[in-house]
């Protein structure tokens, strides 16, 4: 068989994640993947910590493999296709696009990010919710645009679960648009062991958590946290239909399968799930803010690369004061030829940490 993989590019993304890992003490593994946008082909697929896949190959290696099948750093299990993470506001792009595509808000609708959103409680008037932007005190009057390139919580709990003249999407409409993007459901990439992920809704909650959804729990999906949950392949897949105007392609790795006389037996032709998946006007200007946010926003220590990137920030809450690392991009902007999206597991910061790495 022939590999889509691009042997260099993949050596290169596995030194740079794995240095990054290293260098961060709060770091416990992390994957990256790369795709090419047109096609769907997979140039690189890695997972950290890993191992030397020639362990299987002879009967000394009994002992090698068994070391590792007990490491507790899970070598083993591949993060890139199987593991679940929350993808915090690497997710906001979506929401956006489903937004401009309900009507919800334009190009022109303006949120002003005064720092928090909060919430009455019903049951107790003393202690409100309050759902906050990362930025203290807020970013002021935000578009579309810039509520992607600053990546501004207020915007997106504006689009998801309404705040002030902004109806907003709900969580029935926002699981509509994120299942239409290939989210909570296998990509069918030619890998076993591939994980689905999960979109939650009202349903969903009260049959797993036997509770009832509320307006925080969408304010939460708003901004890819709570119980939504990703695998980096399916987010890579899904920025690449902002690289290639809309196709969500089928990723593969299986490029050929030849004979003995290099007589090709078989040939993967591009596959795609879905086409025109949006308006192009709308994915346009989510396309704009993309590149954004690398000139003028929170991915601008890749800004210096000498291509134009495209890409968004995601810092997910991970567990009481950790946070998933995430970076989501793509270029030439122009003529996409690479996504790349970088995860680094337990990282930190997006902006801090996965950018650099994807640099």
């Amino acid at each position: 068989g022939v590999l889509t993989i691009e042997a260099g590019l993949e050596e290169k993304m596995f030194v740079g994640l794995s240095r990054t890992i290293r260098e961060t003490p709060s770091a416990t593994g992390g994957a990256a993947v790369a795709l090419e946008p047109s096609t769907g082909e997979v140039l690189g697929l890695v997972s950290a910590p890993s191992y030397d896949s020639n362990i299987f190959s002879t009967a000394v290696s009994r002992e090698a493999f068994q070391s590792v099948k007990q490491d507790a750093s899970s070598p083993l299990f591949d993060r890139a296709v199987s593991g679940l993470y929350p993808p915090g506001s690497s997710i906001k792009p979506f929401l956006a696009l489903a937004a401009l595509e309900e009507g919800v808000v334009t190009a022109e609708t303006q949120v002003v990010s005064t720092g928090a959103v909060v919430i009455p409680n019903p049951y107790n008037p003393e202690a409100p919710a309050v759902f906050r932007d990362w930025k203290e005190g807020g970013h002021g009057v935000v578009n579309l645009v810039r509520a992607i390139a600053e990546s501004v919580n207020t915007y997106f709990f504006a689009v998801g679960g309404g705040y002030g003249d902004i109806s907003g999407l709900g969580v029935a409409r926002m699981k509509r648009h994120l299942d239409a993007l290939g989210f909570g459901a296998k990509t069918g990439i030619d890998i076993p062991s591939e994980s689905a992920g999960l979109v939650p809704d009202r349903e969903w909650k009260q049959e797993t958590l036997k509770e009832r959804w509320v307006l925080g729990d969408t304010y939460n999906l708003s901004i890819g946290q709570g119980n939504l949950l990703v695998t980096p392949l399916q987010l890579a897949r899904a920025y690449a239909m902002f690289a290639n105007g809309g196709k969500l392609l089928k990723p593969f790795v299986v490029k050929l399968v030849i004979d003995k006389d290099k007589n090709v037996m078989w040939e993967q032709t591009p596959e795609a799930a879905a086409v025109n998946v949006a308006d192009p006007e709308h994915l346009s200007l989510v396309r704009r803010a993309l590149r954004e946010t690398v000139t003028n926003g929170t991915a601008g220590r890749i800004a210096g690369v000498p291509f134009p990137v495209a890409g968004k920030t995601g810092t997910a809450q991970a567990g009481p004061g950790r946070t998933h690392a995430w970076f989501a991009s793509f270029a030439p902007y122009n003529n996409p030829r690479l996504v790349l999206v970088v995860l680094i597991e337990n990282g930190g910061e997006g902006s801090q940490v996965a950018v650099p790495a994807a640099r």
